[in-house]
Formats: structure tokens, sequence, C-alpha cells
């Protein structure tokens, strides 16, 4: 990443031994696998027409989440991404996604 990018809003500093500090980031809080509650739309909303699969409730890290999303994604095969803490699967894939999250040991997952 390019240093302009960390400066965090500071613009310039006349200190010479001033360094550009990143604020952490702070973790989910990992929750096991059999206890997290997620659950399972079908969405059309903003999309202009188009359905696509919701899973909603993951309480863990980023990496965790990027992991199950790209799993479902490929599991599916089909497209989709992860934001904001849901994951989106393109197309209308809640029994597939239900079952694939219960193989994978997410005992509590729902379709609402």
């Amino acid at each position: 990443m390019n240093d302009w990018k960390k400066r965090l809003g500071i613009v310039y500093s006349t200190n010479p031994d001033y360094h550009y500090r990143e604020e952490e980031k702070v973790q989910g809080e990992t929750i096991p696998k059999e206890k997290q509650q997620l659950r399972i739309y079908l969405d059309k909303r903003n999309r202009k027409g188009k359905a696509v699969t919701l899973v909603t409730g993951f309480r863990g890290t980023e990496e965790e989440l990027q992991a199950l999303g790209r799993l479902l994604k490929t599991r599916c095969g089909v497209g989709g991404s992860v934001k904001n803490g849901e994951i989106i699967v393109q197309g209308d894939h809640r029994e597939k996604v239900l079952n694939l999250l219960r193989e994978e040991g997410y005992a509590k997952a729902a379709i609402v």
C-alpha cells in the first residue's frame, strides 16, 4: 500500500521524526460453529430484479468470513462477494447453502 494511503487524514507534519500510525482493527469475537445462528435470505431489493442468497449473522474474524464465503460460492458454482459482514451468493441457492453450512458444522443455520 502506498504511504500516502496510510496517512489517515494527516496532510503534512513539520516534525521530521513523525511517523504515521495506523489504528488497529478490532477483530470480531469468534463463536464456535455449532453455536453460530446464521440466517439465510433471498434478496431482490436494489439488485435490478436479480435474486441473491444472503447469509448473515456470522461472528468471527474477517478472514474466517472470507473463507466461508469462498467455500459457499465455489460449492454452489456461482459468483458473489463478502461485504459488511454478509455473504452474498448470486442466485437462489438457499437450500444448497443451508445444506453446505450444516455439513460444515453450522447446526443453527436457518432459512428465514
